[in-house]
């Protein structure tokens, strides 16, 4: 039996009512510290908005040829996920880090920018 992408992201999607990360996780993962920025032009060569859903990837983990490239990212504090774009590069994150558009930041925290930063799971689809 076949299920398309969108059966399939519908499925995940429906995993963050789940109290544990989605089993994918194991397979890919790298964690580190989610932190947000202002999206405009990235280092992939297109503007983006703050409301698009795209992620800034640490330099030591930036690979230019992983550009448009669909990622799944986990909050497990929220047990929410969410799957952005990569579009960006974060000189300032160290590896495992991700930086994220305001928009995707918000999803992921509940629209709680008070701290700033949280623990992160992820990896490509």
């Amino acid at each position: 039996m076949f299920f398309g992408k969108s059966t399939i992201f519908a499925t995940l999607a429906a995993l963050s009512m789940a109290s544990a990360a989605p089993s994918f996780e194991k397979r890919d993962q790298n964690s580190g510290t989610a932190t947000y920025y202002a999206a405009g032009l990235g280092a992939c060569g297109w503007t983006n908005s703050g409301s698009d859903y795209v992620v800034a990837v640490n330099s030591a983990q930036y690979d230019g040829s992983k550009c448009g490239s669909k990622i799944w990212v986990w909050n497990s504090e929220t047990n929410t996920i969410a799957f952005p774009t990569v579009a960006d590069e974060c000189p300032s994150c160290s590896s495992g880090d991700l930086d994220m558009s305001e928009g995707l930041f918000g999803h992921l925290t509940g629209n709680n920018f008070d701290q700033g930063v949280f623990e992160v799971n992820w990896g490509y689809l």
